[in-house]
């Protein structure tokens, strides 16, 4: 294949960054990847006594290419999630309790309340902060913010790389190829991933893209542009891993695309009656990332059984916990709502909307200012 399009694995072996890890970093992929699932299934018992506020997003079936790829992240870089990449989250700093506290809208939750699942950040100074950013819900959006922060890196001269996570259904919005094209012409340090699973909500790839693969899309861009099974999580380490480092010595954008599978619906609420027949049992049986992970480690690098066994005691305890203290928290007060939003002040008066209204025209009530006409109290 050409330079800038390729396929992981087509190079020799020895270049294979994932295979070559210690294995002791190996069994930290196990245990991100074990993380994301248990603490996504205790999501969805929380979703089903009502204690989780909003939607619950899955990624059942990706969990490999979220902890794959933000594993071949530094701490000083940073990383903008989708709602499917809580695994990505969890190796960024972001911890089970803010996760759970966060879709239960506790009021000490990142977000006190306001907002649901993985909508928080923590981004700044290299070294001061985890290196997370919030995210933005419209397709694609995020890949412009993105080239902001990566100009930002490249402005002041900062040994920083940006990746951020995108879905199939994303690369046919303005918004990304406004943003990959800003950050191609400016050869910034920035990782754009195509998280291909096949569908966009409910729209199969081939319904709202006429590309044969996505990948082909970064011929247009002139950029670097790989292709990688997704479930394999260290083929997925080892694309990232390398694009990372072309980012940081200054080769500028790549564009990869992982090809995986979404097991649940867009939320738990999606029942996938678009979904073909067998399709999601197949992948399941043939295609799950951990179940493949799992293989590797028990078969090619010869882990004890009861190692893994110990890894997911641990994984279990520590989501336990979580689950404890987020029951615990208290919800948010009434006024939390306005904090950081009213920048001064940061709380107000029960109906503060209402003083100086007038109530003496056509029965109607307006504030101070509000309208084409003095509300001033008294005015006639």
């Amino acid at each position: 294949m050409s330079q800038r399009r390729r396929r992981a694995g087509d190079g020799p072996a020895a270049q294979h960054l994932g295979e070559v890890l210690p294995l002791a970093r190996k069994l930290e992929l196990y245990y991100w990847m074990r993380l994301t699932r248990t603490l996504e299934e205790r999501l969805v018992a929380l979703y089903r006594q009502t204690k989780v506020v909003g939607g619950l997003f899955r990624s059942l079936g990706q969990e490999a290419d979220a902890v794959g790829s933000c594993y071949a992240l530094e701490p000083r870089d940073v990383m903008s999630p989708l709602i499917r990449n809580l695994g990505a989250m969890l190796v960024k700093g972001a911890t089970p309790v803010e996760v759970l506290k966060q879709y239960m809208a506790r009021g000490d939750s990142p977000t006190r309340g306001r907002e649901l699942n993985i909508h928080f950040g923590d981004v700044g100074p290299a070294g001061a902060t985890r290196g997370f950013l919030g995210q933005i819900s419209p397709l694609g959006d995020m890949v412009p913010v993105m080239a902001g922060v990566t100009m930002s890196f490249k402005l002041r001269g900062e040994d920083r790389v940006g990746l951020v996570y995108v879905g199939d259904g994303a690369t046919s919005t303005g918004a990304f190829h406004e943003g990959i094209n800003f950050a191609a012409v400016n050869r910034l340090p920035l990782v754009v991933v195509i998280e291909n699973n096949g569908y966009a909500y409910s729209t199969p790839t081939h319904r709202q893209t006429a590309a044969k693969q996505l990948v082909d899309k970064a011929i247009g861009y002139g950029v670097q542009g790989e292709q990688v099974d997704g479930n394999d999580v260290l083929a997925v380490y080892d694309v990232t891993k390398r694009a990372v480092d072309r980012a940081r010595r200054g080769e500028g954008v790549s564009l990869l695309e992982f090809i995986t599978y979404r097991r649940k619906g867009h939320a738990e609420h999606d029942d996938q009656s678009y979904v073909p027949p067998g399709e999601i049992e197949t992948w399941a049986e043939q295609n799950d990332p951990l179940d493949r992970f799992t293989r590797v480690l028990l078969d090619r690098e010869k882990v004890p059984a009861a190692e893994l066994a110990a890894l997911d005691v641990r994984v279990q305890r520590e989501v336990d916990a979580a689950t404890d203290l987020a029951e615990a928290a208290p919800l948010p007060a009434p006024h939390d709502a306005l904090v950081g939003v009213y920048a001064d002040p940061p709380a107000e008066r029960p109906l503060w909307f209402r003083a100086g209204a007038d109530t003496s025209r056509l029965g109607r009530e307006r504030a101070e200012g509000w309208g084409t006409f003095d509300a001033a109290p008294g005015a006639r």
